[in-house]
């Protein structure tokens, strides 16, 4: 059975360990003391988004994390699906799927209006896995400025 218990301060040793196993997936760069602190400041300010822990059977396997964004386009508060990680030994049991349902249903609680995700282009299994949720390809293109 997957249950989601949301993040709690006490919680931040538990789930940073997990975001290194899954950068280190795509070889993206972490700092343990940042993550840390962007977890504090993260709990601290809850429009800021969401962040559950995902537990099978009582153990813990995964988390997901929600970011809120306001849009005068979508009129109103919409998400971006920042991580929604499960970890290797968890996968291939619908835990992603029972997680994806969580957060729609977290998400009509909220009343986001969307919820967009990026997915690494390789990642066939990620990108079936939330088409079988109907999230579907945009038809913009995502694009990005470095703040330097």
């Amino acid at each position: 059975m997957t249950e989601f218990k949301p993040l709690q301060t006490s919680d931040i040793e538990t789930i940073v360990p997990m975001m290194q196993e899954f950068y280190a997936i795509e070889n993206y760069p972490i700092d343990i003391v940042i993550s840390k602190a962007l977890f504090l400041e993260f709990l601290e300010n809850p429009h800021l988004g969401r962040c559950w822990l995902i537990f099978s059977d009582g153990e813990i396997v995964g988390y997901a994390i929600l970011t809120f964004i306001f849009s005068f386009e979508y009129k109103g508060t919409i998400a971006f699906l920042d991580e929604l990680y499960i970890s290797s030994k968890a996968r291939g049991k619908g835990i992603g799927k029972s997680a994806l349902d969580f957060i729609h249903e977290q998400a009509k609680l909220l009343s986001l209006k969307i919820i967009y995700l990026e997915i690494e282009g390789h990642n066939e299994i990620a990108k079936k896995l939330y088409e079988s949720k109907n999230f579907a390809v945009h038809n913009r293109n995502l694009m990005k400025l470095d703040i330097k």
